[in-house]
């Protein structure tokens, strides 16, 4: 397949063949790819008057199952943001009535962030129409395409996600 991400290698090849730039056709691929996504899924967050950051904290609210409450280091941890971040997003949504704060019944020194009637509405109705917006980006790939993808793009994920020795 020929397209930007090829003509690049193509560039680096010509003009430095003692480098392997074939990491970018993977890299590069996954940037483009991320651009993409984000560009279509633009419009589903402006109607919900969400960032993808707010999504995830209600989306990790609702996936931790009933009462749909975690601590903020629970949720920070998580979605591998700073706390600072975390608090931010936690007050966005909490004047949104979309999260509640409340002390948390097992230790009265933390609190807990509570997903809202109105939060579950909304990260419902959101997280219906992003699975199917991601089916449909999905679409040139079949079934056994996207589990083999799903399955590299795991231990690529893992292995990075694990190295304590990050290139530098």
């Amino acid at each position: 397949m020929h397209d930007e991400v090829a003509a690049i290698l193509d560039a680096w090849k010509r003009e430095r063949p003692d480098l392997d730039p074939s990491p970018v056709a993977i890299f590069g691929r996954i940037t483009r790819i991320e651009r993409s996504k984000s560009q279509a899924l633009h419009p589903l967050f402006s109607r919900r008057r969400l960032d993808p950051g707010e999504y995830d904290v209600l989306a990790a609210l609702r996936c931790s199952g009933e009462p749909y409450a975690l601590t903020p280091t629970e949720l920070y941890r998580t979605l591998l943001v700073t706390s600072a971040t975390m608090t931010e997003r936690a007050d966005r949504l909490e004047r949104r009535g979309l999260v509640r704060r409340r002390p948390s019944p097992s230790d009265r020194r933390s609190i807990l962030i509570v997903l809202t009637t109105a939060g579950r509405r909304c990260i419902d109705r959101a997280a219906t129409e992003l699975v199917a917006l991601e089916h449909e980006l999905l679409r040139p790939l079949n079934a056994q395409q996207r589990r083999t993808l799903a399955d590299l793009l795991a231990v690529l994920d893992n292995a990075l996600a694990g190295s304590d020795q990050r290139p530098a």
